[in-house]
């Protein structure tokens, strides 16, 4: 980043709204550069947080050179929520057609966190979050009370 200059996060801006429209508690927010290492290396800083329960990513989720946020994440990840990429290529594929394929979007649990990887577009964003964000609760409830209550799974 060269000095004066100032990016926008437009994505970044929308899912801090919707989470907090949804009564959901931001406790901060990154941004970084398209570089693997510095994404995972910021991931696993936010894993060993104990103020933070869901992480949520936008951009580099698509299949271009410069794009590597899944690459960072998923090997990070305990269980991959496979359902909420598929529902969301669905939901996207309504909108925009095929170009829907291209995504990456995922979701899964890291060290009883929940990670949710969103595409860059605002419209991404949106769509994501009004899959995922309703399910949030529950999704920390399976992850940590549901195994800690001694119920079976």
């Amino acid at each position: 980043m060269r000095r004066g200059e100032v990016f926008s996060d437009e994505s970044g801006d929308l899912a801090e709204f919707m989470l907090k429209s949804m009564g959901h508690e931001v406790v901060g927010r990154m941004l970084l550069g398209d570089d693997l290492l510095e994404i995972r290396k910021a991931i696993v800083g936010l894993l060993h947080r104990g103020d933070v329960d869901v992480i949520v990513t936008t951009g580099g989720t698509v299949v271009s050179s410069s794009d590597y946020t899944v690459e960072a994440v998923k090997p990070l990840l305990d269980k991959e929520i496979e359902g909420f990429g598929e529902i969301f290529r669905v939901v996207s594929y309504q909108k925009i057609g095929s170009p829907a394929m291209l995504s990456r979007a995922l979701a899964g649990v890291a060290r009883d966190k929940l990670v949710i990887v969103l595409p860059g577009s605002p419209d991404g964003v949106r769509v994501g979050l009004e899959i995922i964000a309703p399910e949030i609760p529950h999704m920390l409830y399976l992850i940590r009370d549901h195994r800690s209550s001694g119920v079976p799974h």
